[in-house]
């Protein structure tokens, strides 16, 4: 398929590099959309950036739309680091006559690129185009996990139209349904109606409130490796470090911690997709937020070229395997360790009839922490909620 039929070539400035730094800034190395008829050729490309100028369905953050390009003239500034990135820039997705118009052309483009294993880093924009990069896995018959660092769950209301706060309720409600689990990584209380938060225990989500996973951020690496898709918002983010957001609040998390969140992202061996949205120029000091995000993409560039190959599908032999025995439950808990990166995961039962269509999600990431609590005679609170979905 031709997917440069979607986009629009890119109008940047002229970057002065120094001459001693050519080569070496991402500006000269990334192969981009600047000129018609010179559309990127994928070939050999692992990771493409696509900007996506829609906010008609933003939520108090009208101008979000504006935030590609100033991501990007901050993004090309950056030095490579010890990578050598392949990574093409497709310009921006032509605006449709509808906002249903640009989820369709999203859906497609991510589709077909996800096809060609090549991961789509999405720059909105407003986060409704969750929802889109979210249908591109239904046309590839896929079953997700999504992962939202989010300082809200975006649940909306079921019967109203769908805008940036409420495309969740619209992912879970789809037919037919492709969305193994959902997780948040850093809501904060007081912005979540406790009906909210029940749903979501009920539906075996993993939610995570900002105190607990900044008292111990490494905990959330698992989350990540676990994840096919990630949103990001950057209202998580608090307003010092991050202004450039009509949502912006005093708390969310620092620009260093999201970084970190954003590295574990690419370190996954399974994350085949990833967006960042609400950017808003027109509140942003200095443009901070947008350096912040050019930032976080860097380090997503950087987790992914780090990464080590090593989940259990690909050579058992490379793993330790360890059995655990808990009091009084039938189903022994299977933990493997990789010899190459000391990571874990956890075998979880699943039906017999279910394991084709649960193949990816049977063997969970954790941690040793979650070890320890099976050695401890308890059932680690990840290897449950897995439970509960594939039993």
């Amino acid at each position: 398929m031709d997917i440069s039929i979607y986009f629009e070539p890119l109008e940047l400035p002229e970057f002065d590099f120094e001459e001693s730094t050519k080569n070496l800034r991402l500006g000269d190395l990334v192969r981009s959309y600047i000129e018609k008829d010179s559309f990127p050729d994928l070939n050999e490309v692992d990771i493409v950036i696509l900007g996506v100028k829609e906010d008609r369905k933003a939520k108090n953050n009208k101008g979000c739309a504006y935030a590609p390009d100033y991501i990007r003239n901050y993004f090309y500034s950056l030095f490579k680091s010890n990578f050598n990135p392949k990574i093409a820039d497709l310009g921006n997705l032509k605006q449709g006559h509808k906002p249903e118009d640009t989820y369709f052309a999203l859906m497609t483009v991510v589709s077909e690129l996800i096809k060609n294993k090549i991961i789509p880093v999405i720059i909105g924009g407003s986060q409704d185009l969750t929802y889109a990069n979210y249908r591109a896995y239904e046309s590839l018959g896929q079953v997700i996990n999504i992962v939202s660092v989010d300082s809200v769950f975006d649940l909306g209301k079921a019967e109203q139209e769908m805008n940036s706060h409420s495309y969740l309720s619209k992912i879970i409600l789809h037919q037919p349904n492709f969305l193994f689990n959902y997780t948040n990584i850093g809501f904060q209380s007081y912005f979540v109606d406790p009906d909210a938060t029940s749903l979501m225990t009920d539906l075996y989500f993993d939610v995570y409130r900002l105190g607990k996973v900044r008292g111990n951020l490494p905990e959330t690496e698992p989350l990540m490796r676990n994840a096919d898709m990630v949103t990001v918002d950057v209202s998580a983010i608090r307003q010092s470090d991050a202004p450039g957001n009509g949502n912006a609040s005093p708390n969310g998390f620092y620009g260093e911690e999201v970084c970190q969140l954003i590295k574990y992202a690419g370190l996954s061996e399974k994350i085949s997709s990833i967006g960042f949205y609400e950017t808003n120029p027109k509140y942003d000091n200095n443009n901070q937020t947008s350096h912040l995000v050019a930032q976080m993409i860097w380090f997503f560039v950087e987790g992914f070229y780090s990464r080590k190959k090593d989940h259990p599908y690909s050579d058992i032999e490379n793993y330790i395997k360890y059995t655990v025995s808990i009091k009084d439950h039938k189903d022994k808990l299977v933990f493997y360790k990789s010899k190459t990166s000391d990571r874990w995961w956890m075998d979880v039962p699943v039906k017999a009839n279910n394991k084709n269509i649960y193949e990816r999600h049977h063997l969970v990431p954790c941690s040793y922490n979650d070890y320890e609590t099976a050695c401890n005679d308890d059932i680690p609170d990840r290897w449950w909620q897995a439970y509960q979905k594939l039993m």
